[in-house]
């Protein structure tokens, strides 16, 4: 762990002390595993975005692709009586093809991701409204898939399966960023695109890659959101949810210029967030200044980023002033 996911780490443990000195009911077994279930859905949700901003780009569709194929993974098996793993993969496909073509786009067209992105919150948001002709998709009464809503909705001795997919998916994903030349060149492209493309490295296909699997994440937390809510209403289902996964990886230390964070940041990042949220309902500040409380984060997120990179920047002037004096001395 780096120093910044340790001070992270601390604030968590402080901030949950706090809670629950005011609040007892904070370490309730049912309230831990809630916030538990919560940090699983949104957790899987982060690592997919994280993947973007380390490149230096942003996915701002999230959460109307979570409306649309949340809807899709609906109907596929409640009406059409698709067998629930084959919907899961038709989905994970699409999820990977939204993906392909946003990291197409942005690496092959040179368009920003964030003109990208947000086209495609729009038009994402709009099919999903126009599939179910702006009504709510669910399923029908009685209507169940027992081996589905265990994996996703169920609990393995207390603990919700969505976290431990979440444990799953974190230790794949922290390999393959952390310990792979793919991870290392999608550190090169955040830092400096134009230095890796000259070093050798294809961007436009590690860029791209970064978004099929920002793609494919987020259509598995789809699924698990639409077995969480059992309905969607896809004018409002999903609404917001590219700030939580953004707010996440900012607080977990990813920096919004790319080419800086960890994997354990962007979990611990998920933590705070659900904890924070925990939080207002426990001590009944009004939900409607939940977004508040999440821009505020964002806010105190991307100005400690910014305020620890410059002293970064100045304690490194520092060492050279007075390595450079030694060496002078010792030439002499």
């Amino acid at each position: 762990m780096s120093k910044k996911d340790i001070g992270l780490l601390i604030l968590i443990l402080v901030v949950g002390a706090v809670v629950a000195a005011i609040n007892p009911r904070f370490l309730l077994p049912i309230n831990l595993a809630n916030t538990s279930n919560l940090i699983g859905l949104f957790g899987v949700l982060s690592i997919g975005q994280a993947f973007v901003i380390i490149t230096g780009g942003i996915e701002l569709s999230v959460g109307s692709s979570i409306a649309l194929l949340g809807v899709l993974f609906i109907d596929f098996i409640a009406t059409r009586g698709m067998d629930w793993p084959v919907a899961l993969i038709l989905i994970l496909l699409l999820g990977g093809l939204i993906g392909l073509a946003h990291g197409w786009l942005i690496a092959r067209l040179r368009l920003q991701p964030f003109v990208v992105t947000l086209c495609g919150l729009l038009i994402y948001r709009g099919v999903a409204r126009f599939y179910t002709a702006d009504g709510t998709a669910g399923f029908a009464f009685g209507q169940n898939f027992p081996t589905l809503e265990f994996l996703t909705a169920g609990r393995t001795y207390g603990v919700p399966n969505s976290f431990i997919a979440l444990i799953v998916i974190m230790a794949v994903m922290w390999v393959v960023l952390h310990r792979s030349v793919f991870g290392r060149y999608l550190y090169a492209i955040g830092k400096n695109e134009e230095a890796a493309r000259f070093s050798g490295i294809r961007t436009d296909r590690i860029v791209m890659a970064a978004y099929v699997i920002c793609g494919v994440l987020t259509a598995l937390s789809a699924v698990y959101f639409a077995m969480y809510t059992r309905s969607i209403s896809p004018a409002s289902h999903g609404n917001f949810y590219e700030l939580y996964a953004i707010a996440a990886a900012v607080l977990g230390g990813f920096s919004l210029r790319g080419g800086e964070g960890s994997i354990v940041g962007v979990i611990l990042g998920t933590v705070l967030l659900q904890e924070l949220q925990n939080l207002v309902n426990l001590l009944g500040i009004p939900s409607s200044l939940n977004f508040s409380v999440m821009g505020g984060v964002i806010l105190i997120g991307v100005l400690v980023d910014q305020q620890w990179g410059a002293f970064r920047n100045r304690r490194r002037l520092v060492r050279a002033a007075r390595v450079e004096p030694s060496t002078e001395g010792q030439r002499s």
